[in-house]
């Protein structure tokens, strides 16, 4: 199969979708890998790199699109690239199809087929290609909140870790999963108390196990989230329903209890927002104020550590490029579970249940294409 790798177009987006480690082991599967020129240097990851690994360098992203069988990104296509898409051409990358009605009817027109790393699903519920995204930005999440509850970048001046004599910050996390987990302990680290929500009491009690003593949980529900906000000194949304939008557990209407010069970062932007006052920001311009609330709503926050984050994400998306890429898309899909799970558009066709109820589109089974 020839796999091409373009070089990331979004805003401040600095990492890659292969390193050249991924490259070489694809090409020794007797895969051709087109890589665009300069398209890993964000990452620390130079042209000659992929040469040496056995990839191809070409010059353009139209090249690489116009070659490739299979294209890996890191974030969805955008405008630009809409026109590149072939009918029949895997796309393999993070979509986040419901929270764009445009992206997702440019995918549907395009005919391509669609895999979604954020829906590629174990079968014990997990994520496995959206793990290490969260574990980044959960873990960023924090460190931007801290940065920008400082009075210079207009927060209200607090360290979260306080001094002696002092109190410590408090850091409201909305969510237990991956990035909300990730999210605690590093507040709980930095030495904010700290207080993480879920919905789900048999996950509440494992965090009460394993967090340390200034993390405490506490059922997520309306009258619980009014109250851990009005205390909180930063809020972070961690809500992810894959495939689907996600609910907005702050309203516009709650955030008026909230402290002035307080801060909310949003990590579930990407897939609409769980704070109904959050818009996707960028690296660039990350933050906006709304009744006194900084907000910090980059919508790619690992793209600010790139050299990590490439390699945290080849590490788990490629075993499934390269199932793909040997088996080909549909026996690839219709033996892995997983995969198929990913599959969210294809001839165009919505064949994920969550994409088409965001937009009111028809659902159909993904067996009518691939059996």
């Amino acid at each position: 199969m020839k796999i091409g790798v373009p070089k990331e177009i979004k805003q401040n987006e600095n990492r890659v979708a292969l390193t050249p480690s991924g490259a070489e082991i694809l090409v020794a599967n007797g895969h051709t890998v087109f890589v665009e020129t300069t398209a890993g240097n964000g990452s620390g990851f130079k042209d000659a790199d992929y040469i040496q690994a056995g990839a191809q360098i070409l010059p353009t992203a139209a090249a690489v699109y116009g070659e490739a069988d299979m294209i890996m990104k890191v974030k969805e296509p955008i405008k630009p690239e809409y026109p590149l898409i072939r009918k029949g051409q895997v796309l393999f990358t993070y979509f986040h199809f419901a929270a764009s009605r445009e992206l997702t009817e440019a995918i549907v027109k395009s005919k391509s087929i669609a895999v979604a790393y954020e829906t590629v699903q174990r079968a014990d519920g997990s994520l496995p290609l959206l793990i290490p995204m969260s574990e980044v930005a959960g873990r960023m999440a924090p460190q931007e909140g801290a940065k920008y509850l400082e009075r210079t970048m207009g927060g209200r001046g607090v360290l979260l870790a306080g001094v002696p004599g002092t109190d410590p910050g408090e850091v409201a996390v909305l969510g237990g999963g991956v990035v909300g987990t990730s999210a605690a302990k590093i507040a709980a680290g930095l030495g904010a108390r700290v207080t993480i929500l879920d919905s789900n009491l048999y996950r509440l009690r494992y965090l009460d196990d394993v967090m340390p003593k200034n993390v405490t949980t506490m059922m997520s529900n309306p009258y619980n989230v009014r109250k851990v906000i009005k205390r909180a000194d930063i809020v972070i949304g961690a809500v992810l329903i894959p495939g689907a939008k996600a609910p907005h557990l702050v309203t516009r209407e709650m955030l008026k209890d909230m402290k002035e010069g307080s801060v909310v970062v949003d990590v579930s932007v990407d897939q609409g927002g769980c704070i109904e006052t959050c818009k996707p920001t960028t690296h660039e311009n990350p933050t906006y104020v709304v009744d006194g609330v900084v907000h910090y709503c980059v919508a790619n926050m690992p793209g600010a550590v790139p050299m990590t984050s490439t390699i945290a994400l080849t590490n788990a998306t490629l075993p499934y490029a390269v199932q793909l890429a040997n088996d080909g898309y549909e026996k690839a899909i219709a033996t892995n579970k997983e995969l198929r799970l990913g599959l969210n558009v294809i001839d165009g066709a919505v064949v994920y249940q969550g994409v088409a109820d965001a937009f009111g589109m028809k659902y159909e089974d993904s067996h009518k294409y691939i059996k």
